[in-house]
């Protein structure tokens, strides 16, 4: 291995929690050079179209965030993922939040996390103190998964205890949403803001589950857990259902475009869904080195030496990945 495909493993692992994460696009330009603007960071899963950011208030910006905003977001909320009655939505500062908390709030001490997967899951519960088991009442599934696409049935969540249900990139696909389930003590549903709407920087994430579940992680949170330029914008992109469908089919499209681009290089798609692909590169060290030369970031992980992820480019992005390749 050259100097440079190790030092992008080592980038593509290293956040400041020292887990490993894509991003990591500043360092990437130390080892391999060029201004900002000459990349393109696939690393991650964010739609690269955002949702158009509306104007914000000034009152957003210079007052604390009111019960109203908070109120009128969860109201959107509840109407664009067709929350039931007897559910509750609390909006978080990010789905990172939630996934730090609720190891916190949850009752048990052994928790299943079907592997692999996003790993930030793991992490918390571990901060937490819980041991991580096969066959554990508590169970974490991501849905659609992260970086494999996996779907999960309505039957494996019919196995008892609680299950925490990861549907950050599930946006894509609403219809394989089970939002509908929710209401009980049994399933917990995570959303994200980031990464179909495309503003991560937002931080701004979604629990959705019975009463019982959110109260606990409500009082954790304590008052005033979003911004008050986060419940604004929030509320205006969850009312914007036609500017949503439009983007499901341009990334559908788009996805599977990437695909045919990989496949003519000879690589085999592994899964994904509709805003990243994973793909059998054969040897993935180096194709990300080659990438990064003709400064695409992409995602490699520690598990696999053959597996190589990317996120859909934006549309003036696709001449500089394909000439990369």
């Amino acid at each position: 291995m050259t100097w440079a495909g190790a030092r992008g493993m080592e980038i593509s692992r290293a956040n400041s929690t020292g887990r490993d994460h894509g991003g990591g696009l500043d360092r990437a330009r130390e080892t391999y050079g060029g201004a900002a603007e000459s990349w393109i960071d696939l690393s991650t899963g964010i739609n690269p179209v955002p949702y158009p950011v509306p104007e914000v208030s000034a009152r957003s910006w210079t007052g604390l965030p009111d019960k109203d905003a908070e109120e009128g977001l969860v109201k959107v909320a509840r109407a664009f993922w067709k929350v039931p009655e007897e559910a509750s939505v609390l909006a978080v500062p990010g789905a990172s939040a939630a996934i730090a908390a609720l190891p916190r709030v949850l009752s048990g001490k052994t928790v299943e996390i079907p592997e692999p997967t996003y790993n930030e899951h793991r992490a918390g519960f571990e901060d937490a103190g819980w041991q991580v088991e096969t066959g554990a009442k508590v169970r974490v599934l991501v849905h659609p998964n992260n970086p494999d696409g996996r779907m999960w049935s309505a039957d494996d969540l019919d196995e008892g205890g609680v299950t925490v249900l990861d549907e950050s990139f599930c946006d894509v696909t609403p219809e394989e949403s089970h939002v509908g389930r929710t209401g009980g003590a049994d399933l917990v549903v995570l959303k994200s803001f980031g990464k179909f709407w495309g503003l991560a920087g937002l931080r701004l994430g979604f629990v959705i589950a019975g009463e019982d579940l959110i109260a606990p992680l409500r009082a954790r949170l304590g008052p005033w857990p979003v911004s008050g330029p986060a419940l604004e914008v929030g509320a205006q992109a969850l009312r914007a259902f036609d500017w949503a469908e439009g983007t499901r089919q341009r990334l559908a499209q788009d996805a599977r475009r990437l695909d045919q681009v990989m496949e003519a290089k000879g690589h085999r798609v592994v899964g994904g869904c509709d805003l990243f692909r994973l793909y059998d590169v054969k040897n993935a060290k180096a194709m990300q080195e080659q990438l990064a030369r003709g400064h695409v970031w992409s995602r490699i992980f520690p598990y696999s030496d053959r597996w190589l992820r990317l996120g859909i480019p934006a549309p003036a992005d696709w001449d500089q990945l394909e000439a990369a390749l």
